[in-house]
């Protein structure tokens, strides 16, 4: 079998990673006479870091960030120095999810809740957990849309199993008169069994006007709050600082 037929083997099995390198680790083990032992565990860990990062990627992609760039590393938080930034990166650990706790970030719109929402997302998809990430309204939407295509069960499933399930931007835009009820429903089957982050630009005082149902919010914040972690992401606002419509939201 030459090099070519080898590669198309490897495909055919499924390890592409070691396919791409191939070549390269075996002019490396001729150049650094290595003994086969050492090649073969050479190739399987490029395999084992190449399939590491294909996962990684697809777990991002699954997750459909709004903006996939928001970072810990490109977040100011000099901006706001009242922030609790040690909560902020105690969350992005991931050790919370694993104890299946909620948070609930609060703050006007442009102060940062959705940045940190998207950031401790991404590390919270590298310390090996499945994210979904969605807006409050986009979320009631596409719940609806299962609901009149017969598919409710399936996409409630999808939504109530997912380690860590990101509802951003409560009260951002007005919401069908189902919200309390729909809301309540995932944050009660998700209760101890998975984790919820919501970030609302309203205080929690404003939920019942809000969703129109006061003893359903009074409901779904006992459970977002009993094993909660509370971040106030407020006052100042990044957008004010910057001028534009994007900055920080």
């Amino acid at each position: 079998m030459n090099l070519i037929e080898l590669n198309r083997s490897l495909v055919q099995l499924r390890l592409s990673g070691m396919a791409a390198v191939m070549e390269t680790r075996l002019l490396q083990a001729q150049s650094e006479n290595m003994v086969p032992i050492d090649l073969i565990s050479t190739l399987v860990s490029d395999e084992l870091a190449c399939r590491s990062k294909r996962l990684l990627e697809r777990r991002h992609k699954q997750a459909q960030f709004r903006d996939a760039e928001r970072r810990l590393d490109n977040f100011d938080f000099q901006f706001n120095p009242k922030m609790n930034r040690s909560l902020v990166f105690d969350l992005a650990t991931a050790g919370w999810v694993g104890r299946r706790e909620d948070a609930l970030f609060l703050g006007p719109p442009g102060s940062g809740k959705s940045h940190c929402a998207q950031a401790i997302g991404h590390a919270v998809i590298q310390q090996g957990y499945r994210v979904l990430y969605r807006e409050a309204h986009a979320l009631l939407e596409e719940l609806a849309d299962a609901t009149l295509d017969g598919k409710r069960k399936e996409h409630m499933e999808l939504l109530t199993t997912v380690p860590l399930l990101i509802i951003d931007d409560l009260g951002m835009r007005k919401l069908p008169l189902t919200a309390a009820e729909e809301l309540l429903e995932i944050i009660m089957r998700r209760y101890e069994r998975a984790s919820t982050l919501l970030t609302s630009n309203r205080p929690v005082d404003d939920w019942g006007k809000l969703l129109g149902d006061s003893a359903a919010v009074t409901a779904m914040l006992d459970r977002l709050l009993h094993h909660g972690h509370v971040l106030k992401c407020g006052p100042r606002s990044w957008r004010t600082k910057a001028g534009g419509p994007e900055e920080g939201k």
